[in-house]
Order: structure tokens, then sequence, then C-alpha cells
């Protein structure tokens, strides 16, 4: 299983990122990961917070790429998040808010990682293929999808 804290190092600050819906769901199934690492969510659902208290939540605006007005919201918010956050690694199930981390956070020397939703059975999403430019890691819930387009396949989250 995949792990993100350092048994002899400092806690990881890791940043997770997901939208509301089927995203938020394939996070939450990954919570594991991250015990051990300070961890700290952002989504743009404020009913979120309930389900990892104590963890920090930041919420940013839901847009994607018809919502162009919204698209530069978050996309600023999460700068903000990003910035104030400093995370060691960002790691999201998406979709445009998670891409949009992971860019802003590359800028910022973190380690990205970017898990394309089980949904995508044939192709990655619009967000999966903008990400395999700038994420560290990108995979795909299915071997075929992964095969077909460089992303790698390490098994599914639902």
């Amino acid at each position: 299983m995949l792990t993100l804290s350092r048994s002899n190092s400092p806690r990881r600050r890791v940043l997770a990122v997901a939208s509301g819906g089927g995203h938020w769901v394939q996070l939450m199934r990954l919570r594991p990961v991250f015990e051990g690492t300070d961890i700290h969510y952002a989504t743009v659902d404020p009913s979120a917070r309930a389900m990892v208290a104590p963890a920090t939540v930041h919420l940013y605006p839901d847009a994607n790429k018809d919502t162009l007005l919204r698209m530069v919201l978050a996309a600023l918010a999460l700068a903000v998040i990003v910035i104030r956050v400093r995370p060691h690694v960002v790691i999201s199930t998406g979709a445009a808010g998670g891409y949009l981390a992971i860019r802003i956070a590359r800028l910022l020397g973190a380690r990205t990682v970017f898990i394309d939703s089980i949904a995508n059975t044939r192709q990655l999403s619009v967000s999966g293929r903008l990400a395999q430019r700038v994420a560290d890691v990108v995979l795909s819930q299915w071997p075929g999808v992964a095969a077909a387009t460089g992303a790698e396949y390490r098994g599914a989250v639902l």
C-alpha cells in the first residue's frame, strides 16, 4: 500500500483535493494513506468538514471548463490555499480544482499525484490529460486506459 509518511522525518504536509460527489467519495477511500501526515483537505462542499474532522478543510469555488469566471476564482482560491498550506505532496481525485491545485503546487516544488475518476472507463478526463503535463504521477483506475494513455495503473480506489 502507498504511504506518504516517513518514519524518520518530520510529518509530511499533504493537501488532498477533490470536488464534490464521486471525486470526494474516492478521495475519502484514500484516507488510510494519509495516516501519520499533516493532512489538509480542499473541496467545494462545506459539509465535508464533518467527514474529516479534526483535519483542516479549505473551500474553493466549484468550476469547470464551461464556467470560465468561476474557474479563475477557483484558481485564485486554490493558489491561496496552496501558499498557506505549503504542502510537500498534493494528491487529487479530480476534477478541475484538483488539476489547478497540482499545477500551482508544482510551481512551489511539491510532489503531485492525480488519480483519474473510476467513471472514466475509456479515456482520461480532461483534467487527467492536463495533469499528465505537470503531475509527477497520473493514475488511471482502468488498466486499458492506463495502457492507452501513458498513465499508470495501480488498482482501483472503489
